[in-house]
């Protein structure tokens, strides 16, 4: 197995947590940093004892977001012409995958966003399930500011997850903005006022995550996924069809009995 360089991954039980390992660089996203993002959450959905996910970052940054001088070497050193936009639109591409396996992974994803968010921290946490912040947490979708338009996810997911209002003035400004702020407009469900009630709260609800029917809990996300991308009615025909499948196992035979003998449910994922 190929050994990542700039993300690290711990797990305890049925939870994984993945920790952006560039420290001394505030865990700027280096080209390698989405490669491996994107490799390690295929192993996470391909991986049974994987229930959950937390991301954090190491150091005194969540992220700040991508490595600028790597990338406008990277991705401003071709030129010009027709091959070289065609590269660009290519390699573009190559790093929206890095987040998007993040959504596409069918185990639940929090993550826990301590000091600076920025960038493509964004991007990382809108491909999340769940948000969580220390309260010295600042935010910004700072490509407006440096004549980028941000291309890597926070356009096409925020405006699901905050609305439109709020949305457009931070995409459009690229203003900074606090965890009360992004408690205020929906972005995160819970301010912790330290790292350690931080992580102590993304554990708790990893472990309530895992806690409930694995196989449930995967087709609760790829449902609200659905329906979030098709509709109202295309997701609802989309769930009966998913229930109408897979909802005689034998976790919900273990639930009912479970119910019936006043006893905390004992789930096998079958």
């Amino acid at each position: 197995m190929t050994e990542n360089q700039t993300i690290r991954v711990e797990q305890k039980g049925h939870i994984a947590t993945l920790l952006l390992n560039r420290p001394e660089k505030h865990n700027a996203m280096r080209f390698l940093f989405f490669e491996e993002m994107a490799r390690q959450f295929r192993l996470f959905d391909r991986d049974p004892s994987v229930y959950a996910v937390v991301i954090r970052g190491e150091g005194k940054s969540f992220t700040v977001g991508l490595d600028l001088p790597e990338a406008a070497e990277g991705l401003l050193g071709d030129g010009t012409g027709a091959a070289a936009r065609e590269n660009l639109r290519a390699r573009i591409m190559e790093l929206q995958d890095g987040f998007n396996q993040i959504e596409k992974c069918r185990k639940p994803v929090i993550a826990a966003a301590h000091g600076y968010c920025i960038g493509g921290g964004i991007d990382l946490m809108s491909a999340c399930d769940i948000r969580l912040a220390s309260r010295d947490t600042i935010f910004s979708i700072r490509e407006t500011r440096i004549a980028i338009v941000a291309d890597v996810g926070t356009l096409q997911r925020l405006p699901h997850i905050i609305g439109q209002g709020w949305y457009r003035e931070l995409a459009l400004t690229g203003r900074d903005f606090s965890a009360e702020d992004a408690l205020k407009m929906g972005f995160i469900t819970h301010l912790c006022d330290t790292r350690e009630e931080l992580y102590l709260q993304a554990d708790k609800i990893a472990q309530e995550i895992a806690a409930c029917a694995t196989l449930t809990v995967q087709g609760v996300k790829d449902v609200m996924n659905f329906s979030r991308d098709h509709g109202v009615y295309p997701g609802l025909e989309y769930v009966a069809q998913k229930n109408a499948a897979a909802v005689m196992s034998d976790d919900l035979n273990e639930a009912f009995t479970a119910f019936l003998e006043k006893r905390p449910p004992q789930f096998t994922g079958n």
